[in-house]
């Protein structure tokens, strides 16, 4: 490791300091102009003139030293981790190229620490999701699944009386059944598995339509190349939120779901016409879509234009990708 030997902040100042006062004690030593015991008045004003030159000439000297330091205090007013990438120029440091570069690696650390810490804590998630729905779809599932059977077979040994309220509740609990797969179905997307990327974003629309009743207009791209299990399953969520949005918090009366290529790139875009605007932007699961872009290299952006609608926009990297 290279020792840096620049002179520290410190001794800068002194040295300018010191300069400036040397500077200003050989101009008074050799100029003519000299104090009376009782100063006239052109003998102040040369004072004045005096220090207001050795005044100045300090703080532009020292301004040199400490710029650095205030933009490096501005930087660090401005730096979002959500955001990485944000660096402060080290070769135009100056004096404070030292403390640039540590602040510069510290941005390093945490982005790195921050983006393992929320890979792990996704992936915890998932596993907790897939857990419950196998619970759901294996005890509670298969008990509705039993009680329907059982309320089916006491109905047909009944009265036409005791048959419409067995009815009544086989209707019920096939409902329960019927949402408790739906739970399932949400919490863990066992279609991406069976049924591919694809396929599984035309079935979330499907259903997206099914219980709210808002078109989804459906525009997948042919030919797409392959994604990581990783990036599908991002991409699968970052559409399950979005859409889930747009009924919470957008007020739109259609929406359009989107994959196609853009160089290397699979590109998911979810448009609809409701009201945009700011709230949309902070709205509750933007910032968890942000952290599953990041956690496989992509990136996430949600415009709100002028007239209306909101546009959430993901971009992965193909598998394979640099």
């Amino acid at each position: 490791m290279r020792r840096d030997v620049s002179m520290s902040l410190f001794w800068r100042v002194c040295l300018i300091n010191g300069a400036v006062f040397a500077l200003g004690t050989t101009a008074l030593v050799l100029s003519p102009a000299t104090v009376s015991t009782r100063p006239v008045m052109s003998e102040l004003v040369v004072l004045v003139v005096g220090l207001t030159v050795t005044v100045v000439v300090n703080a532009l000297l020292l301004r040199t030293v400490l710029a650095p330091l205030d933009r490096l205090a501005g930087a660090m007013d401005s730096v979002d981790l959500r955001e990485p990438g944000t660096r402060l120029d080290e070769a135009g440091s100056g004096p404070a190229r030292r403390l640039v570069t540590g602040f510069n690696a510290m941005l390093e650390r945490l982005e790195n620490e921050r983006a393992t810490s929320t890979a792990r804590a996704l992936r915890a998630q998932e596993a907790e999701r897939q857990r419950i729905a196998q619970e759901l779809h294996d005890e509670v599932g298969q008990s509705l699944t039993a009680v329907l059977l059982d309320l089916r077979h006491t109905g047909d040994a009944e009265p036409s009386e005791v048959a419409e309220a067995m009815e009544r509740a086989r209707s019920t609990t096939r409902t329960c059944l019927e949402e408790v797969r739906r739970i399932s179905q949400r919490l863990r997307p066992g279609v991406l598995a069976d049924l591919g990327l694809l396929n599984s974003l035309s079935s979330l629309a499907s259903d997206h339509t099914a219980r709210t009743g808002m078109p989804v207009t459906r525009g997948f791209v042919p030919g797409l190349p392959p994604l990581t299990p990783e990036s599908e399953l991002v991409v699968y969520r970052v559409a399950q939120e979005a859409l889930t949005n747009v009924v919470r918090h957008a007020r739109a009366t259609s929406v359009s779901l989107g994959l196609a290529r853009v160089g290397d790139n699979v590109v998911l875009t979810v448009t609809d016409d409701g009201t945009g605007g700011a709230d949309v932007r902070r709205g509750t699961g933007i910032h968890g879509m942000h952290e599953r872009a990041q956690m496989v290299g992509g990136s996430l952006t949600v415009a709100t234009p002028d007239g209306g609608g909101t546009t959430v926009r993901l971009s992965v990297p193909a598998a394979g990708t640099p």
